[in-house]
């Protein structure tokens, strides 16, 4: 990590609040505590104040959660904060993820003059079956109506989220909502297979026989189709799970699979900054209380703060990069870390590339097409011992 890239670090802004969470989801967010919306801004603001001198913002995301629940003056306030600290001027890409039922033209239109300058909508599906299944609160109506919205409001940089492998959902229901994704020509595509975690409410049901598991076979046979319907389609695949338009990747993330850094602030939120790996709490009390105003010692939100030795930036650097399609320039990685990457990793090399799932091209390292169907298989033979 040079020290221009610590100095321009990227932000991401935890949004915890839903006014109903999803079946599948199991990412730190809480329903029914709107009320407690205003207090969490005046919070996430001290946080800011706290955590942002010093460093000039690369790329900002606002995620979640559901951040659309906000109010445009809570976004402005966010983005002011921030402003008076690091300039906003000179950030590359202000994302926002938004719930397609949640939007309207004139909110869109706000949050573009605000300065928002790339929007997430979380479609998953365009089968209101499937959307009903996964607990999604919009219908596939709203779904179409909110990209509408979103190009009338002057979003030119528009990604859509698509969920495969859902419990029911057909080869033929999937490429219809893929070709619907696509015939709406968004700049960005996201392709998630759906992973449930122990205690989601649909772990609970599959555990119960309610609904059957997710056939792993048939989401790879999807991954498949996705990527030959969107490469003809014009899409670059970029990242495993994401294609973009020429220019469109999205630069937040790219922060992430670089191993670049970025500050956390928010609920659960999580940093990457000057060789320490730092959390804050997951539970959303704790975290306002840590920031109200008559809390002197606000860092204590601060739930793990731990050193990143050479090892693990090692190896987070070569998993991380094997998820981007071009994979990682051998080259480039001798000379950041001193190494001999090929005589250091002989024994997993030697094995993924017999097994087909990785291959050298033009002194990258990368994973094959099979490779990408069976990432983890090849991600934990380069874990640190």
């Amino acid at each position: 990590m040079n020290v221009s890239d610590t100095n321009y670090p990227s932000l991401y802004i935890h949004i915890p609040f839903c006014q109903r969470k999803c079946r599948y989801c199991s990412f730190v967010s809480y329903a029914g505590r709107e009320n407690d919306m205003a207090n969490y801004i005046h919070a996430l603001n001290r946080e800011l104040k706290l955590r942002l001198p010093g460093y000039k913002i690369r790329t900002l995301y606002f995620g979640g959660g559901t951040p659309s629940l906000l109010a445009i003056e809570q976004i402005e306030s966010i983005l002011e904060t921030v402003n008076s600290i690091s300039g906003t001027g000179e950030i590359e890409e202000l994302s926002l993820e938004a719930n397609p039922g949640m939007v309207d033209i004139d909110y869109l239109r706000a949050l573009r003059k605000a300065g928002i300058n790339r929007l997430s909508l979380g479609i998953q599906s365009f089968d209101d079956n499937e959307l009903a299944l996964l607990g999604r609160i919009h219908n596939s109506e709203q779904a179409r109506r909110s990209t509408g919205y979103a190009r009338e409001a002057g979003f030119d940089n528009l990604n859509l989220d698509i969920i495969c492998g859902i419990p029911g959902q057909s080869r033929d229901s999937f490429e219809h909502t893929l070709t619907e994704a696509i015939n709406i020509r968004p700049e960005h595509i996201s392709l998630y297979p759906l992973t449930l975690e122990e205690d989601t409410p649909m772990w609970h049901s599959i555990q119960s026989g309610e609904i059957p598991p997710p056939d792993a076979d048939l989401a790879a046979d999807q991954y498949e189709l996705a990527e030959k319907l969107l490469a003809d389609a014009g899409f670059v695949h970029y990242e495993i799970s994401n294609w973009a338009r020429s220019g469109f990747a999205c630069r937040h993330n790219l922060v992430y699979w670089l191993c670049r850094p970025y500050i956390g602030v928010g609920v659960a939120a999580h940093s990457y900054i000057d060789s320490y790996r730092m959390a804050n709490t997951p539970d959303l009390d704790k975290y306002l209380a840590s920031f109200s105003p008559e809390n002197d010692n606000p860092l204590n939100a601060l739930e793990m703060k731990e050193p990143i030795n050479l090892d693990l930036v090692l190896s987070e650097s070569i998993i991380m990069g094997l998820r981007l399609c071009n994979g990682i320039n051998i080259n480039g990685l001798n000379s950041r870390f001193g190494i001999n990457f090929t005589d250091c990793y002989h024994k997993p090399l030697e094995e993924m590339t017999e097994l087909g799932l990785l291959e050298v091209e033009d002194g990258n390292l990368r994973l094959t097409a099979k490779g990408r169907l069976l990432g983890n298989e090849v991600f934990q033979r380069f874990l640190p011992v």
